[in-house]
């Protein structure tokens, strides 16, 4: 029994979602070493103090994770050379309005 490669695109996601949760624990672990805002003193003082440091790595975890996947797959785009116009702006159509004469309501 072998296991089978997950698809290009599956790979390319876990490994942005890995990276997102690594940027993201650094992120909330500078933001207690500075102490933003008195972040780490309220959080260290409160009772729950386990829950709300997994819900912001979480959080900003999947936020982070949703920036790299997306920063990956615009990344992954082809450029256009098939640039007709030679770096000339493109025309712009713009539509005139049309008069029209309302008649008596029935």
């Amino acid at each position: 029994m072998s296991i089978r490669k997950p698809p290009d695109l599956i790979q390319l996601y876990i490994k942005s979602c890995l990276l997102g949760f690594l940027a993201a624990g650094v992120f909330v672990a500078a933001m207690l070493a500075f102490n933003l805002l008195g972040l780490r003193d309220l959080i260290f003082r409160s009772d729950v103090t386990v829950l709300v440091l997994v819900i912001m790595w979480i959080a900003n975890g999947l936020v982070f994770a949703g920036v790299q996947f997306g920063i990956a797959i615009m990344g992954m785009a082809e450029k256009d050379d098939d640039d007709d116009d030679k770096g000339k702006p493109a025309r712009v159509f713009v539509a005139e309005p049309i008069p029209v004469e309302a008649g008596p309501r029935r």
